[in-house]
């Protein structure tokens, strides 16, 4: 008997002291945050409906102040999960874990934002949560969303003041709807996401193969599933491409119509929202990661936002870029921690809504601020990019014998001004060069890795500068333009930055790949193409030295080119190509690193 009331006794116990950390975290975190003390009690009403024209319950939970007045409203419209326990499956391969995390990390931020005077609406799209409907990414939200705002419009606390958040697929839901009026958004915090979701699967012409394949396989249609790293090495081993979501799982409709589409054509342009920035109502927060799959097309839209929107929100609208992947930290060379991504991402948004929905004095930030790589250091900036880059050219050099980290391959500031050389390769689709980082969806970008083991391989040709006399900084667009040559109708030819430390390690830092289709008199042909590498801000340190890769594969980043000019969602038969990279006095192939002098 006295076991059991100890039992009683410790359970009750346990509930009392997790409602108090449950009832006191917002106070603490607050205080973390430096954003001061809570203001009002909070009020919740959960699973409230909005019934959609063709009568679907999209379902959220509303926070808000207890007090009497109307107050501004931000609004989340998120494709979460309900957790759900599987005792079957081994704990290490359960995301009910995560999806817990993610469910009270919800609840916290918008009992927060609720504390300090805001209404919070947090809202399931179609088929997730506890939306009713079938989850079919991209297809129904400019719809739900405008329904969900002449809800809102309805509603007597409502002010007509809205502020909308959100991160990746949620910044989707928001950029669908931004150019609502009555109501519509006055302000928006976009964190890794773009306007342009071609420009994240199709980067120079290849398929993102790895972050679809990760969303896909994760995205099922009522709550993500853990996906074991077999089961992805199981979709990305053979052909057809089409087919890799059944190789792995089972046949995934929307998969299919992301692999299908290979050109920016009606489907893709149907999901592009990049023509409402030019009727955006009030000013954005872009928060961007060095190595997110979206960082191109959410630097793209802000430059527009500066170039197209109107004065008041040009001016207004601001950009952070920090050593993130996408919703995660990177662990930075010498096994360094850059900044807490969710923490990071949050704190903003109290200061930017006082300041564009209630009006209210805050400090001033600077219209850019990015993370420093090498020396790992915060700095503000004023424009993106910046104006006071030198883009700088390093060419090409070798005896014909670049091929392999032991070949003579050189990068050197002087213009060539003796005749050409070649290095040549093949490549070859059943034995592409194996990804090692870079901006993927999915576990494994969570930290840089070393390119050395792929720098062995005879594929991939090696451009060395000599050891750095002086830190270099390199901050912005990284481009090779170089000269080329392929036995096939149809090819990809990639390239790599690579930082070698004194030691010899050969950690990554940017990546690029563009895929040609040629005619048929094109074929062996000379071809002077542009490769446009991922964005970046990193020192150079002294006495390291600038590397670049050149090759034709990155697998399973990028999807493989089968090399036969043929449709390359459904090629069952690839063939080798034989590859030929020209250098030299009439064909100066040259890597572009934009430097920022000291």
């Amino acid at each position: 008997m006295w076991i059991s009331r100890i039992i009683i006794s410790a359970f009750a116990t346990f509930l009392i002291l997790t409602w108090i950390i449950h009832t006191l975290m917002p106070t603490f975190l607050g205080h973390y945050m430096g954003i001061g003390p809570a203001k009002f009690a909070v009020s919740t009403e959960k699973n409230v409906s909005v019934i959609t024209s063709d009568g679907t319950k999209l379902v959220a939970n509303i926070y808000r102040p207890r007090k009497a007045e109307p107050s501004p409203t931000i609004l989340v419209r998120a494709p979460f999960n309900i957790p759900k326990f599987d005792i079957k499956a081994p704990l290490k391969n359960r995301i009910l874990k995560d999806n817990i995390i993610r469910i009270y990390a919800i609840d916290l931020i918008s009992r927060m934002w609720a504390e300090r005077g805001y209404n919070v609406v947090f809202q399931g799209t179609r088929g997730r949560g506890n939306s009713e409907g079938i989850y079919h990414p991209f297809i129904h939200e400019r719809e739900d969303g405008v329904e969900t705002l002449n809800w809102l419009f309805t509603q007597p606390w409502f002010d007509g003041r809205l502020g909308m958040w959100g991160a990746s697929y949620y910044a989707y839901t928001l950029w669908v709807i931004s150019d609502e009026t009555i109501p519509g958004p006055s302000t928006m915090g976009i964190q890794l996401a773009s306007t342009d979701w071609y420009s994240m699967f199709y980067v120079g012409g290849a398929f993102s193969l790895e972050s679809a394949l990760h969303w896909a396989l994760l995205s099922r249609p009522t709550e993500d599933v853990w996906v074991s790293p077999q089961r992805i090495q199981d979709a990305i081993s053979g052909f057809p491409l089409i087919q890799a979501d059944e190789r792995a799982l089972y046949d995934i409709p929307f998969f299919n119509d992301w692999v299908t589409h290979t050109e920016k054509d009606s489907f893709w342009e149907k999901m592009d929202d990049h023509h409402k920035i030019n009727k955006l109502q009030g000013p954005v927060h872009l928060t961007a990661g060095w190595f997110d799959p979206f960082l191109p097309g959410q630097l793209k839209d802000f430059m527009d936002i500066k170039e197209k929107a109107p004065a008041h929100i040009a001016n207004e609208s601001r950009l952070v870029i920090g050593p993130w992947a996408h919703a995660q930290e990177v662990t930075l060379p010498g096994n360094i921690i850059g900044e807490r991504y969710r923490t990071y991402s949050f704190a903003p948004s109290f200061n930017w809504f006082d300041k564009h929905l209630k009006q209210l004095p805050v400090p001033e930030t600077s219209p850019v601020r990015i993370f420093v790589m090498g020396e790992n250091i915060w700095r503000n900036e004023n424009e993106w990019p910046l104006a006071r880059t030198q883009y700088s050219p390093y060419y090409l050099k070798s005896t014909d014998k670049a091929n392999t980290l032991h070949g003579d391959g050189s990068l050197t500031t002087s213009y060539p001004t003796k005749q050409n050389g070649t290095d040549t390769f093949t490549y070859d689709p059943f034995d592409p060069v194996p990804s090692k980082g870079g901006p993927v969806l999915g576990p494994r970008a969570h930290k840089i890795e070393t390119q050395n083991q792929v720098e062995i391989r005879n594929d991939v040709l090696i451009y060395d500068s000599k050891p750095l006399p002086q830190n270099l900084e390199v901050t912005g667009p990284v481009m090779l333009d170089i000269y080329v040559s392929t036995t096939a109708p149809s090819t990809d030819f990639t390239a790599k930055l690579v930082d070698v430390h004194p030691d010899g390690s050969a950690y990554y830092v940017s990546e690029g790949i563009l895929r040609l289709h040629l005619d048929e008199n094109e074929t062996n042909a000379i071809s002077g193409i542009r490769i446009t590498l991922w964005p970046t801000s990193i020192v150079f340190k002294k006495d390291h030295v600038i590397r670049l890769e050149v090759s034709s594969s990155s697998y399973p980043r990028f999807d493989r080119n089968p090399n036969t000019g043929k449709s390359i969602p459904l090629e069952k038969n690839p063939i080798s190509a034989q590859q030929t990279i020209y250098h030299g006095k009439t064909y100066p192939s040259n890597l572009i690193l934009p430097i920022i002098p000291r």
